[in-house]
């Protein structure tokens, strides 16, 4: 989820963007905190460090299924490099 720090960042600024009395500045960034902390929990965001862990696993899948396709191309010419074509003589 998102850093709680940067919630606190970004409401403090929205705050200090409207003229609100000090009493109620506050209050209102907490309001606002809140609003943005359930408006991004909504969205299913995803954290850079979960992001770029993700992108690992696919680097490596990726990596992988091109070794298997190879090894598969190799095994099929070898297959029609044999006798008999590779195929069944029924």
């Amino acid at each position: 989820m998102l850093n709680n720090e940067f919630l606190k960042d970004l409401s403090s600024r929205i705050t200090r963007l409207m003229p609100v009395a000090t009493d109620l500045r506050e209050e209102v960034e907490k309001n606002v905190q809140a609003t943005l902390q359930g408006a991004f929990a909504r969205l299913n965001l995803v954290t850079r460090e979960e992001f770029d862990a993700q992108m690992k696993v696919l680097a490596r899948a990726e990596e992988t299924i091109a070794r298997l396709e190879a090894k598969l191309n190799d095994l099929e010419q070898a297959g029609s490099a044999s006798p008999g074509g590779g195929e069944n003589d029924n």
